[in-house]
């Protein structure tokens, strides 16, 4: 029912920011958390910021917190993702997932018995030097 579109990847050079967007769509997207991931080549799926289906709770990892910035439309449509002080290694697919908890978000990515509900088919984010 819910389908997200991932929006805002290029080319950034290191230092730069770059603000992402996945736009959900379907009858209950409203209802479900979502959540910014990324995987590196050669790198396990990384949780980067979740927010919750009210979109009130919102949840970062401390690996994070104070670069990237999790925001989320007033319809609860788009969730944002602004990323600053890129560096090479963080080139990277990033990609968004939604899912109706939020706790399910915030484990997925280690906890390989997990998954959501529904992910976007990501973009490209390449951090040159």
């Amino acid at each position: 029912q819910v389908q997200l579109v991932e929006s805002g990847g290029g080319l950034v050079q290191s230092g730069g920011s770059l603000t992402l967007s996945c736009t959900a769509s379907g009858r209950t997207f409203s209802n479900y958390a979502m959540g910014w991931f990324r995987q590196a080549p050669g790198k396990e799926r990384e949780l980067l910021g979740a927010n919750g289906r009210s979109g009130a709770s919102t949840y970062y990892p401390d690996s994070v917190k104070g670069r990237f910035i999790i925001s989320r439309s007033k319809d609860k449509n788009t969730l944002y993702l602004q990323i600053n002080s890129l560096r090479p290694e963080e080139t990277a697919v990033y990609y968004c997932g939604a899912d109706p908890i939020l706790h399910t978000i915030v484990v997925v990515a280690t906890d390989k018995d997990r998954d959501l509900e529904v992910w976007g088919q990501g973009t490209l984010v390449t951090v040159s030097s």
